[in-house]
């Protein structure tokens, strides 16, 4: 396991092109999962949950999408069409975080929200761990009311992204990243 300073320093996203088999094994994704839900959670809500698509299931949503797509784009071509039904087929895994974000008298909504997204990048940081390539997307379904019911979300629930989890089959370089004195100020 590498050194847990080396590995925040070097984590990287995998491109989506670059996933591969294995995905992470039953024992693996529920570690990740456990590690996805040990963040930030003022007032103990839990306002997040988890869907995993793996297996046959990547097809079957990837099939619910296709169904939105060619009735809300009739003139969607083919190569749309494919696309959608293999978009969840990329990665071995793909777990959905959602944000049960909700009024709350004294925990603000943002707040919740927040608290969701730090579980898609305990995600990430969680399968640089155990070895494994993983990226964070946020598509069209997270913004289409049709595309997240299709996903099994209630009306008042928000998709904060897609972690696509698998074997990296490419290692990418380093991005430059943003110099310390462009955005660090001290008050």
């Amino acid at each position: 396991m590498p050194d847990a300073i080396d590995l925040l320093l070097t984590r990287r996203s995998t491109r989506i092109l670059d996933f591969a088999e294995p995905g992470p094994s039953a024992d693996q994704l529920n570690t990740l999962l456990t590690i996805a839900a040990r963040v930030p959670d003022h007032g103990k809500l839990a306002p997040w949950r988890f869907i995993v698509l793996e297996g046959e299931g990547r097809a079957r949503a990837g099939a619910a999408l296709a169904d939105i797509v060619a009735r809300k784009e009739p003139d969607a071509g083919e190569k749309r069409m494919a696309f959608e039904l293999e978009r969840f087929t990329r990665a071995p895994v793909v777990i959905t975080v959602v944000s049960r974000a909700a009024p709350h008298v004294k925990i603000p909504e943002w707040e919740q929200t927040l608290s969701a997204a730090a579980c898609a990048q305990n995600l990430l940081v969680a399968a640089a761990a155990l070895g494994f390539g993983a990226t964070w997307l946020t598509e069209w379904p997270a913004y289409d009311a049709d595309g997240r019911a299709a996903l099994g979300l209630s009306e008042a629930e928000r998709i904060v992204g897609f972690v696509y989890v698998g074997t990296a089959v490419q290692k990418l370089e380093d991005r430059p990243r943003p110099p310390l004195d462009e955005i660090v100020t001290y008050f």
